[in-house]
């Protein structure tokens, strides 16, 4: 079991503690241990094998058995006595936004609640009220979290379904059978969220009964569904539906690019081509009246790739990313798409942060995490004294910060660490640090934790009267979202976005896999007004660094170009731009 998984567990065990109410101590420990797995640059095995694991700060003899346990067995006893413990259904309505452990553990006790479907009736029943710290807005608020999960359906964020899409399609695609294959659907347009997996494949016919028993019997499927000779649908352990479709390798162009999409590009393209007499499916090409189908209808116009069908309609490549209908037709049409930024394009990011607030690393390893990417920067941005709960910096740490800073850039040949802050913005718009402090930091990130139920124009206020703010260098993850978790803030951010280039501040892509923040559907729309964008990972362990991919993602999605990011500038673009000499 590797670290990622590891931690998972660990922090799901100090959950269930709290659920069992615990001593609280005790349950933070497993929290704590879960960051600090995290935050591991030895391998974790190694750690276990030596004994090392125990001389972890943060890892006691308890949970180091835990961790071994799970490292050598794949599977712990504590973590299944606890499990069994607390009923899948209790743990389910920690996933309803405002329902923390407390507050479950109060339902589960008092009122023996065991389900969403439970807590649903017990809320519509106006049960809950009576319970010492629900009141009626509480209750309605639950409703309201309740109706949102439904809503939300079998979601999954992009990381967590192109984390598991990899794993299966990287088996697949090494296998000799296969002669060229693709990730396809939404996760190859990267949307942020997905409902199912597409994978499209071409191979001899006489081979795919073996790739479909490979598929099937992956180790990460949990049910196979549907099983045939051209495509099987399976559940992966993930908890989401995969499909792999097999075909000829002349069909593959055409089957890959049907089912990419969107469904709004497809009829845009089948649109396209009846204007030349043609009908377009995921076969290929054929005259109108006589539509392709596999082996039967007569091809009239023949695609070794994806290219070659745009070419056929006399339209530049259109990049998957862009494919929803938003004007990548007219602009392939006319020469006009934009060249996407790509991830081998960043030279460094910010918004980073240490153990000096919640990070688990220190600055040297973050240093050193973001050299072994081959960037030439790392900004620095840990949280403002008001965030307490996330080891809010006093001044006397930002200038024992800054010290060792100093230091590290005097060692660090050919790399730079920028001396940045992550800012509240206070409910009145104010700023956590007065402007003397601000004035000491190289560059300021401002963002909001707090107070997220203002109105649409209070909080469009709030977020503009920081951005007149002189030391203020860009807004962080703007609308507060956390995907499939908590819905954005009410905020006009055209307005936001607007002020912004008014007063050259910068709009941050928070590429953390729960935010994925600026939406991509706003981005263009920034670029066009001037503003400058930079892809922050909002990273809290060096693994974290590489989230910068996912805002990479975003920003591609988005329309945007080298030119639009920040940190796509080399260390003295960045020097120029912040005015530091």
């Amino acid at each position: 079991m590797d670290k990622k998984a590891i931690a998972e567990i660990l922090d799901e065990m100090g959950t269930l503690l709290e659920l069992q109410g615990a001593n609280p101590f005790k349950s933070r420990a497993f929290h704590n241990a879960s960051r600090a797995v995290e935050g591991l640059t030895s391998d974790i095995a190694g750690l276990v094998e030596s004994g090392g694991i125990r001389e972890i700060d943060g890892i006691g003899e308890k949970i180091a058995l835990v961790i071994s346990d799970l490292v050598q067995q794949g599977e712990s006893k504590d973590y299944d006595e606890l499990r069994k413990g607390i009923p899948d259904g209790v743990l389910e309505m920690l996933r309803v936004q405002g329902l923390g452990p407390k507050k479950v553990k109060v339902l589960y006790e008092k009122l023996k609640i065991k389900s969403l479907a439970e807590l649903e009736a017990a809320a519509k029943s106006d049960k809950l009220s009576a319970v010492e710290g629900f009141g009626e807005k509480t209750q309605e608020n639950i409703l309201k979290g309740i109706q949102a999960l439904r809503a939300r359906g079998e979601k999954t964020i992009y990381p967590k379904a192109v984390s598991a899409a990899e794993r299966v399609f990287k088996d697949v695609i090494t296998r000799k059978e296969v002669i060229r294959g693709e990730i396809a659907g939404s996760l190859r347009r990267k949307k942020e969220v997905i409902g199912d997996i597409d994978i499209v494949v071409s191979a001899k016919e006489s081979a795919r009964s073996a790739l479909m028993d490979a598929f099937t019997s992956h180790f990460d499927v949990e049910t196979v569904i549907a099983k045939g000779d051209t495509k099987s649908s399976v559940v992966l352990k993930a908890g989401i539906n995969c499909d792999m479709r097999i075909v000829d390798d002349s069909e593959y162009p055409f089957t890959l690019n049907y089912f990419t999409g969107s469904k709004e590009h497809n009829i845009e393209m089948r649109s396209r081509a009846k204007k030349y007499g043609w009908s377009l499916n995921e076969y290929g090409f054929s005259e109108l009246g006589t539509e392709e189908k596999r082996g039967k209808a007569k091809r009239i116009v023949r695609c070794k790739d994806e290219p070659d069908i745009y070419k056929a309609l006399e339209l530049d490549y259109i990049p998957p990313e862009l494919r929803e209908n938003t004007g990548e037709i007219e602009a392939a049409e006319e020469e006009g798409l934009p060249r996407l930024v790509e991830y081998n394009d960043i030279r460094g990011t910010f918004h980073c942060h240490t153990k000096y607030s919640d990070g688990v690393n220190t600055l040297e390893e973050m240093a050193d995490g973001a050299r072994k990417l081959g960037w030439e920067y790392l900004g620095i941005g840990d949280h403002s004294k008001v965030a307490a709960y996330a080891g809010g910096l006093s001044e006397e740490k930002v200038k024992r910060q800054f010290k060792e800073i100093d230091e590290l850039n005097a060692r660090l040949k050919g790399f730079r660490l920028f001396k940045g802050t992550e800012c509240d913005i206070l409910p009145n718009g104010e700023l956590d640090w007065p402007d003397k402090v601000l004035s000491s930091f190289e560059y300021v990130v401002v963002s909001i934790h707090s107070s997220f139920k203002m109105t649409e124009a209070e909080m469009t206020k709030r977020i503009i009267k920081a951005l007149k703010t002189k030391y203020v260098t860009m807004l962080g993850h703007p609308t507060g979202r956390l995907l499939l978790s908590r819905d954005a803030y009410p905020l006009d951010m055209i307005q936001v976005i607007n002020a912004a280039a008014d007063y050259g501040k910068i709009i941050e892509i928070n590429a953390h896999p729960l935010r994925l923040d600026l939406d991509w559907r706003l981005c263009k729309y920034a670029a066009e007004k001037g503003v400058m964008i930079a892809i922050n990972p909002d990273a809290h362990n060096i693994e974290g660094l590489d989230d910068v991919r996912f805002g990479v993602g975003t920003a591609r999605k988005g329309w945007l170009e080298k030119k639009d990011i920040l940190n796509t500038k080399p260390l003295s673009g960045v020097l120029k731009y912040f005015n530091i000499h």
